[in-house]
């Protein structure tokens, strides 16, 4: 993998080189990764970059997908819409 500025979790900013360097630095796990690097720990709860940071992992230390534990996936309870956050402002 090359270095891009690919940003693969929006919600803390980290991009695919950074997850590349780490998983490269640390030999680490998808758990690790995420608690090395904060991606997939935003608001989303890792919805949009959880199977990217299985991939990267996958590619980089070449675990086999049966050998990586999945990632923890913690949705809110309920989705809440950008107006109930807004506080109703128009």
């Amino acid at each position: 993998m090359e270095s891009h500025p690919l940003i693969i979790c929006r919600c803390e900013e980290v991009t695919l080189a950074e997850l590349v360097e780490t998983a490269q630095t640390y030999q680490c796990t998808a758990r690790e990764l995420k608690l090395r690097t904060r991606a997939g720990m935003g608001c989303c709860g890792g919805r949009t970059c959880r199977t990217m940071i299985d991939q990267v992992i996958q590619q980089v230390t070449g675990q086999a997908p049966s050998h990586t534990v999945p990632l923890g996936y913690q949705p809110p309870i309920r989705p809440v819409s950008f107006h109930t956050l807004g506080g109703h402002r128009a």
